[in-house]
Parts: structure tokens; sequence; C-alpha cells
């Protein structure tokens, strides 16, 4: 089974954690500069809720196909995810939008059990469920990845799984600000995660290659674990619908002495 191949083989892969690596992107988590945050971090507001459009790529065993493990909190273990496959994508959703706040937005975690064991994925959000928005990323991984080698996660930005299990991967919406006029980064009620198969197909931002660990296979390709929400449109409070309806029942209450005194 990939998971317990991945318990011995990540050793190799965490000890060499930080050596030699000198990307210009954020380091891993626990370290000076990371941007990781973890899943029991005070800033998380709420957690996704819903899924949809789960299409599940290559690889991927029917034991790991259960997308409701990725609702809710993280629990930061390698068992409670969903698998994508390779190549796969799902869609998540929350009981209200996601808004543009200061700094940081929401949160994705993947189950990486080891700083440079990172299978990534492509972010995307929607606000009408239709039309998705990408984040800008970039890959600086310069040769193939074996199916259990290591990426420097310093040389990796604007892609999930980023960081290692209980860490997650942040995203700002203001980022996008301005992309489309589809979008409103000030209502986001969907963020999709698209696998990368690290064979060198798939690309980031700018053309380059990406590459990741290929060919992992059982649960292979992306592993989510949940969506965590920093910032969300607030729901209306008690006194706002009050004033809502009192609003709405002068309009009305108008309208019929209107119709009466032309009557």
């Amino acid at each position: 089974m990939k998971r317990l191949l991945i318990l011995g083989l990540a050793v190799l892969a965490a000890s060499t954690t930080g050596e030699g690596r000198a990307g210009p992107y954020a380091s891993a988590a626990g370290t000076a500069g990371s941007t990781a945050i973890h899943k029991d971090d005070p800033s998380f507001v709420a957690w996704a809720t819903g899924y949809q459009n789960y299409v599940v790529g290559t690889d991927c065993d029917a034991e790991w196909q259960t997308p409701g493990k990725a609702l809710g909190k993280a629990v930061g273990g390698s068992y409670d995810i969903v698998c994508l496959g390779n190549g796969g994508a799902i869609t998540l959703t929350f009981d209200a939008p996601i808004t543009d706040g200061e700094g940081y937005d929401f949160a994705v975690f993947e189950n990486g059990i080891a700083d440079t064991f990172l299978e990534l994925g492509y972010v995307e959000v929607s606000s009408n469920g239709t039309d998705f928005f990408r984040f800008a990323n970039d890959s600086l991984t310069a040769s193939p990845v074996s199916a259990f080698g290591a990426v420097d996660p310093t040389n990796i930005t604007g892609l999930a799984s980023k960081y290692r299990q209980s860490y997650g991967t942040p995203f700002d919406l203001a980022e996008l600000d301005g992309v489309s006029e589809l979008l409103d980064i000030e209502n986001v009620g969907y963020v999709k995660i698209v696998d990368i198969v690290g064979d060198g197909t798939y690309l980031d931002t700018s053309g380059d290659v990406i590459y990741d660990p290929y060919n992992t296979v059982g649960s292979g390709g992306f592993d989510l674990d949940a969506i965590g929400v920093m910032h969300q449109v607030p729901e209306p409070t008690v006194m706002a619908l009050f004033l809502g309806g009192a609003l709405a029942a002068a309009a009305t209450r108008g309208r019929r002495s209107r119709r009466q005194a032309q009557g």
C-alpha cells in the first residue's frame, strides 16, 4: 500500500529537509520564513462543509474515494483524506462565502508526511460555481522526481501541498483582484483543487514544467485533508434581519396605501 511505503521511504526525504536547499520562496513548516498555518491556529473561523464535481484521476483505489473526509477541520493524519488520483479534481463549498480580508483568506491542507514529499495541486476559486480562476504559481524544480523523491518547498509557490500534514498552504484572494468581472473576491463560495501529474506535462503560470513525485499509486496524486477559512462573509445579525424585515414591511404598507389612494 502506498501509505506504508511512504512511511519508510519518507524518512530519507525528511532527513534531507533544509540541506542544500536555497529556493527563493517560503521555507518548510516550522522554520523561519514559512507561511505554513497549523490546523489549530485560531485564525481559522470556518471549514468546508460541502463538495461537488469530484473527478477521480488514475491510480486511486476505491478506499480513498470518500469526498466527505475533506469536510470539516483538518485532521492532520495520513488516512482521513480524499484522494484525487493523478489528474483528478474536486470543488469544496462553504456555509458562507470566503471574503478578502487582511492577509491570507483560506488555506489548503494535504497529508504529506515529510517536508519534501509534496504532491502538488492547482488552486482555483469561483463566485458563481461555473467560472473558476487559478492562483498564479511557480515551480523551480529542475528535473523529474521519482515516486517517493523530494521536492524542495522553497522552490514552490502558489500551489497547494507546499507544506506537510497538519499545516495549510495559505492563499490571499487579493492576488486575484481584478482578474475578471466574473470573480467577486468578496464573495467566493467555491474552491477547486486540481491534481498536478508530475511527469512533466503540467505547467506553472510562466509555462515552466511542474515536477512532483511520479508515479504514485494506490492513493496517487493530491490527497485533500481540508480547507480552512480565515475570512468569511458574516451572517446577518439578528438586528439586521429585524431591520430588513421592518423596512420590507414598511415598503409593502406604503405601496398598499398608494394603491388605495389612487383607487
